[in-house]
């Protein structure tokens, strides 16, 4: 097989962060995917209907002549959102769902929940019209190992979260270990799970392998949740190729400024939206599977999230080609993850 040709796909996690940049980072998006979910973790972040309205607004200002893109926005889950604040989200018919970040688990998730419990009336509004939760599924106890987050918080937060609301919708955004494809798998057909190109590809020694003849850490491929070891992968590769239309395609892309990533704390996200299709199309491949990647990029999160499939088409070509070192970023950098490696599988212009 030369090429590829699917419906078009959409990404169901992205970050398009705001300011001269977003305009960098949305092309590399816009020019493959019809649709995608945009995150609410801005300084400030959005947690209000009139603040999601304004962003989308921003976001459309600078789609490159051409493309034909839709932002789909969410609601940043604070303890203090209202059942009104949710009553209007869904009455904008812009807002598509609620996102729940641990507080203190992820990039900008100091506003994030301390305690689920105070978001009850939110969350009864959300059951109540059947707005999505968005989950970031990482436990934020410092005393729980960074590997073991996501685990715990399976048990300690969704599948209690899950007795009390089980009409809810819940996308698991972003699993990364074998213990929440087994959960997805197992629960009500009310939850899904998106699963990033990288969490496919890479196991946790990519962030440590060698180049050049030196040893070090790979500050570009360190995201949250992190990448976790082989076997987990192996979980996610079987999850995502297996057809079953409650996993799907969210790449999580989350670009930073080369100095924000190289630095002695560097930030947390992997820049993924230059490299995303041709990454999955190489892992569905690898497995005999690339006549599932339609279904899982194109089809079951429209479905899922109760939205019409996309008409129109993307075409891969089998052509190598190697990725960019460093992409423009506003005034700043940005190093795409899987810099100068060489990819099988390119979109075709």
């Amino acid at each position: 097989m030369q090429t590829l040709t699917i419906t078009r796909p959409d990404d169901w996690h992205l970050h398009l962060r705001d300011g001269a940049a977003m305009k960098d980072a949305l092309a590399h998006t816009s020019g493959v995917f019809a649709r995608a979910i945009v995150m609410p973790n801005l300084k400030p972040p959005i947690v209000r209907t009139e603040q999601a309205r304004a962003y989308r607004e921003r976001i459309a200002a600078v789609v490159p002549a051409g493309h034909r893109f839709e932002p789909l926005m969410t609601l940043y889950l604070t303890d203090i959102t209202s059942a009104d604040d949710i009553h209007r989200a869904h009455d904008s018919g812009l807002v598509h769902g609620i996102k729940l970040y641990p507080a203190g688990a992820t990039t900008n998730s100091e506003s994030g929940v301390t305690e689920l419990g105070r978001c009850a009336a939110a969350l009864d509004a959300m059951q109540e019209v059947d707005l999505p939760l968005l989950v970031h599924g990482e436990s934020a106890d410092p005393l729980v190992d960074v590997f073991d987050r996501e685990r715990v918080f399976i048990d300690t937060v969704l599948i209690p979260l899950r007795r009390r609301y089980p009409a809810l919708r819940i996308v698991f955004e972003h699993i990364t270990t074998s213990e929440a494809v087994q959960y997805v798998e197992q629960a009500e057909p009310s939850i899904a799970a998106t699963i990033t190109a990288h969490h496919l590809r890479y196991n946790r020694n990519a962030l440590f392998v060698a180049e050049n003849g030196r040893n070090g850490i790979r500050p570009h491929a360190y995201c949250l949740p992190v990448i976790k070891r082989e076997t987990h992968r192996q979980a996610l590769v079987r999850a995502a190729t297996s057809g079953n239309p409650r996993f799907f395609l969210g790449t999580d892309s989350a670009p930073h400024p080369v100095s924000e990533k190289e630095s002695a704390c560097g930030c947390a996200g992997c820049f993924t939206a230059p490299v995303a299709l041709p990454m999955y199309a190489e892992c569905f491949e690898r497995v005999g599977a690339l006549e599932r990647l339609e279904a899982f990029a194109s089809f079951h999160g429209a479905d899922f999230y109760r939205l019409p499939r996309n008409r129109d088409t993307v075409t891969l070509r089998r052509e190598p080609w190697q990725v960019p070192a460093q992409l423009p970023f506003g005034a700043d950098r940005v190093v795409p993850l899987g810099a100068a490696e060489t990819f099988a599988w390119r979109v075709a212009d």
